[in-house]
């Protein structure tokens, strides 16, 4: 099966000829008089364009270069009668695929060279079709993947709830066996969660904050505390075996990749600012604020709860401790931040 071409030639006689030759090799022909015509003419569905170089009006050249413009992407053969290094340069430049010589001597090499052109659009056609097909398969994988990620991304949601779920039961009822213990780590919280608020943490931090806090003892699951309900002082021995819950719940904590800087928190909660705290000794330039929020926190409740040991303090004599505390202990603004959140909810309390 033949190709469709699209001939310019505005001498009537030697148009003719050439449509009857390809007409002859089974060829579609198009045939117009000026370049202006082949620009009304010219669609994606011709395989070769054929340009007689002399026209009145718009020559080849022109022709040539508005089909560049207008970026037809069909093989262009150049018909001339007179030949010339300058006309051969041109149309290198422009970009045209061969010439053809008129009058045509050679129909064989005069159809070889149609046919070569015709090979080339072909070529060009699978090629761009290639690229679409290929281009559309991305973006259907693209899609998909997108697809599987938010499935993911809510399995690994899910996962992490579950699993923060399950460990604050477990916290909780370990710390329901004890009176001393028990609603220590929902105060705590709630606790640092005020002060995180009045503090103008970031609401990611606050996540981490809310998180940490729920953890913050979760070490004590798996150490034996039941020395802390006896009577009296601790010995050097149970202190030093408290003094482990730290480490242990960051331990806990480790395999779980999403709580990442929860872990550090845990890990450093019993920390001081002048680097006299445990497990690691750490001091003010290396804690972070979320870590000192939970330390005022965390103290803070053991003051105002009651212990066998000791009687609890009110609010105002835990917040003077805290104050005594400060930059040894404890960040000074965070305290003054803490004792203004909770003095003022004591002080509506009593109202």
């Amino acid at each position: 099966m033949g190709s469709k071409i699209l001939l310019a030639d505005d001498d009537t006689l030697v148009r003719v000829a050439i449509q009857k030759i390809l007409k002859m090799f089974h060829h579609d022909v198009v045939a117009v008089g000026s370049g202006r015509q082949v620009l009304e003419q010219v669609s994606e569905d011709f395989d070769v364009i054929i340009l007689d170089i002399n026209m009145p009006d718009m020559d080849g050249f022109e022709t040539l270069e508005r089909l560049n413009q207008q970026k037809v992407d069909i093989p262009v053969l150049f018909l001339t009668g007179a030949g010339s290094m300058d006309y051969a340069v041109k149309a290198i430049n422009l970009g045209a695929y061969d010439f053809l010589t008129k009058p045509i001597a050679d129909i064989e090499l005069f159809h070889v060279k149609v046919k070569q052109a015709a090979e080339k659009k072909h070529f060009l056609r699978q090629e761009k079709a290639y690229k679409k097909n290929l281009e559309r398969e991305v973006q259907v994988k693209t899609q998909e993947l997108a697809e599987k990620n938010i499935l993911l991304e809510q399995y690994s949601n899910h996962l992490e709830n579950a699993t923060v779920q399950i460990m604050s039961s477990l916290q909780a009822a370990m710390e329901e066996k004890d009176g001393y213990t028990a609603g220590h780590t929902k105060r705590v919280t709630e606790y640092a969660v005020f002060l995180g608020e009045a503090a103008l943490i970031s609401h990611e931090d606050m996540l981490v904050l809310r998180r940490a806090s729920q953890f913050h003892d979760i070490g004590k699951l798996v150490i034996d505390l039941s020395c802390i309900q006896k009577p009296g002082d601790l010995t050097p021995e149970e202190w030093e075996l408290i003094k482990k819950h730290p480490e242990v719940g960051a331990s806990i904590i480790e395999p779980l990749t999403f709580m990442e800087r929860e872990r550090d928190i845990i890990r450093h909660h019993h920390e001081k600012m002048d680097g006299t705290g445990y497990p690691d000794g750490i001091g003010a330039n290396e804690l972070d604020t979320l870590t000192r929020i939970i330390t005022i926190a965390d103290s803070y409740d053991a003051m105002t709860s009651r212990r066998n040991y000791r009687r609890n303090l009110s609010t105002p004599e835990a917040v003077g401790e805290l104050r005594r505390c400060a930059g040894s202990q404890f960040d000074p603004d965070l305290v003054e931040i803490f004792a203004g959140v909770v003095l003022s909810a004591r002080s509506l309390y009593k109202q």
